[in-house]
């Protein structure tokens, strides 16, 4: 049982710790012991992760510094795992007051009045972190404190006593962690008021003659200063900020990937009623990329993680909603699928001029149907061009087939049986697509119409609800031959 009396704590066995200490102690042991600190970060092992285990072991504060959606803040509350479970301070304080070192008042008064007596209250680790998004509204008095009028009168106190003050976010974070996030948004005279603090671990409260030696592990995010217009990290401040660490998006499908399921808010029931091919999942994480590197997008304001894990949930949400239309138990992801998920992309892309130009909606169709061409051409033969002549065999019977005037239209509503009819419908390629795809055959037959289109040998047609698939010359040949008749 936890000591509840100073006297009882003084008889324990605990040591005080500033929080500096909790942290590198603590890293300490999980490094020597192989126990794995960042549960669920994926992709910084080799980058950001070990800068991070450098920096707390040097006793620094610490600014993430990347594009949105790069786990910066999830790494910040990840530290918390670091601190020691329970840590005593006097019951009442308002900033965590360690009962061996007082700073604030009260802590102080009480010490003196109690002695041993005075009563001790243990505060879990989830209780010392402290998060504050920054806004141009944010004012010193919300993060340092400033006089409260109205605790002066109820106390019957002048406005020049201790007790008048109202403790802002930073003193009340004692012995804590405090992340501000985008600080780049924070107003550059608020960011000036943080250097006391950065420089010599004090504040002070305007209108008193007081200092709070305060014990705060200060992280800050920030998007790069090149961002947007709204604001940059002024240059004192960074200088202060002992560790600057870049993050930055995945380096592999594979990874991305990993993160992109982890996150993906979908029901265990629904998950296990819908299969969704390995290469399907490819494709869809490969957007992310292929949006990175797109001319229509602004590359400054990156493609956040989010996109992928919003793009996954629709796309789950798009098969259950035609399992319940048809009266379905079951359902497997379909390439016009990939129609669901342009809501999760045009949301999350700031496009450029020729971006804006092509609208946001059919840049999305662009990025889809990049990123399904480039994964079919990982395992597909490709449709080269030699001169004039395009190599077209393996893909001849269904290129031939085509010519003939036909086509064939995928609805994202189509039963599974409709489905399998329009599939079976296309000529078969034999032994070749089944060397190729021997359990998604029907994905495949999808892939190889996507890649055929994409070296314009037959025409597609993105539509609300469907894809189109036709030769356009035999389709203008046949409405001839209709007209003429």
């Amino acid at each position: 049982m936890n000591p509840t009396t100073l006297g009882e704590l003084k008889k324990s066995n605990y040591k005080h710790k500033n929080i500096r200490e909790e942290l590198r102690d603590n890293l300490i042991e999980k490094l020597k012991s192989k126990e794995p600190i960042f549960q669920g970060i994926y992709g910084y092992d080799q980058t950001v992760i070990p800068d991070v285990e450098r920096a707390i072991l040097s006793g620094h504060n610490i600014l993430f510094l990347g594009l949105r959606g790069q786990a910066k803040t999830r790494m910040a509350r990840l530290l918390v795992d670091l601190l020691d479970e329970y840590v005593p301070t006097i019951e009442g304080s308002e900033i965590n007051d360690d009962p061996y070192y007082p700073i604030s008042k009260f802590g102080k008064e009480t010490i003196e009045q109690s002695g041993d007596n005075t009563p001790i209250r243990w505060i879990h680790r989830s209780e010392r972190y402290v998060e504050k998004l920054a806004t141009p509204d944010v004012s010193i008095a919300d993060l340092i404190g400033d006089l409260d009028p109205i605790k002066a009168a109820q106390k019957k106190i002048s406005y020049d006593n201790e007790y008048a003050i109202h403790y802002g976010l930073i003193p009340r974070s004692h012995r804590s962690i405090f992340v501000i996030n985008e600080l780049s948004d924070l107003q550059a005279r608020i960011q000036v008021a943080l250097f006391n603090i950065l420089e010599e671990n004090d504040l002070q409260i305007r209108g008193f003659k007081i200092k709070l030696p305060i014990d705060v592990f200060f992280v800050f995010t920030a998007n790069p200063e090149d961002y947007t217009q709204r604001g940059n990290i002024i240059t004192p401040l960074k200088d202060r900020i002992e560790s600057q660490i870049l993050t930055h998006y995945p380096e592999d499908i594979e990874t991305s990937l990993k993160i992109s399921l982890q996150e993906s808010k979908i029901e265990e029931e629904i998950k296990n009623r819908i299969t969704i091919p390995d290469l399907m999942l490819r494709i869809v994480e490969q957007i992310s990329f292929t949006a990175r590197d797109s001319e229509f997008i602004d590359d400054k304001s990156g493609i956040s993680a989010r996109l992928s894990i919003a793009a996954f949930e629709l796309l789950y949400s798009a098969i259950h909603r035609r399992m319940l239309i048809n009266g379905e138990k079951k359902g497997t992801a379909r390439l016009s699928d990939l129609l669901a998920i342009v809501p999760a992309l045009t949301g999350k892309m700031e496009l450029v001029y020729e971006g804006e130009q092509m609208g946001a909606y059919d840049v999305a169709l662009n990025l889809i149907n990049e990123s399904i061409i480039k994964q079919s051409q990982t395992i597909f033969p490709l449709i080269s061009t030699n001169g004039k002549q395009k190599s077209i065999n393996p893909y001849k019977l269904i290129c031939d087939w085509f010519s003939k005037g036909n086509a064939v239209v995928f609805g994202m509503d189509d039963s599974e049986s409709a489905y399998q009819k329009i599939i079976q419908s296309i000529p078969e390629t034999g032994s070749f697509i089944k060397s190729i795809a021997k359990k998604d055959q029907n994905l495949a037959v999808e892939c190889i119409l996507h890649l055929i289109s994409g070296a314009n040998i037959i025409q597609k047609e993105w539509l609300d609800q469907r894809i189109v698939f036709k030769d356009q010359l035999a389709s203008m040949l046949n409405d001839l031959d209709l007209s003429s008749n």
